[in-house]
């Protein structure tokens, strides 16, 4: 449900990604407004961040009622990416691989922030070798406002999602 592209913050002479949000046709209003609210939500999740496994949020910007998030480019390939053009990866690769996502995973918890969405399409591996969390769309928060799912409904990647936050459709760090 969104795009991102590579911008140039011209106030600051860097290269920036820009995630434009782009609804499917078929929502209806309330459920645009629902999106929207998921943006800026994912913006200010990720924002309360400060790790270097954890993709930086620079700021939102708005064109109209859509919000845009800036954040820090990271040239990589998504784990996914990375999987489809080299097939399985080397033992010590996958290892340091899996210790930078649960580094970004325990900086997210300490700071109370349960990610929701992790799967290869959301890490990135950077050129230089730095692995990366991101999309905090589907993130929750304590002290936020909760998981913005009806009763019953539990968001994510079906073959990403927790069994136990399948089955009761409650997150904790475990899951």
């Amino acid at each position: 449900m969104g795009r991102v592209w590579l911008a140039r913050d011209e106030m600051l002479h860097r290269d920036v990604a820009v995630k434009e949000v782009v609804p499917p046709h078929w929502l209806a209003a309330h459920e645009r407004a629902e999106l929207r609210l998921r943006t800026l939500r994912e913006a200010r999740t990720a924002a309360r961040l400060n790790h270097p496994n954890v993709v930086r949020i620079y700021d939102v910007v708005h064109d109209g009622d859509n919000p845009w998030i800036v954040m820090e480019y990271v040239p990589s390939r998504s784990l996914q990416q990375l999987l489809t053009e080299e097939g399985p990866l080397p033992p010590h690769r996958v290892a340091g691989i899996g210790l930078a996502v649960l580094a970004a995973l325990r900086a997210a918890h300490a700071a109370g922030v349960l990610h929701r969405d992790v799967k290869p399409h959301n890490v990135l591996v950077a050129d230089d070798g730095r692995v990366v969390l991101t999309d905090f769309g589907l993130a929750t928060f304590d002290g936020g406002d909760g998981a913005m799912t009806g009763p019953g409904m539990v968001l994510g990647s079906p073959q990403f999602v927790a069994p136990e936050r399948a089955r009761e459709g409650v997150s904790s760090p475990r899951t």
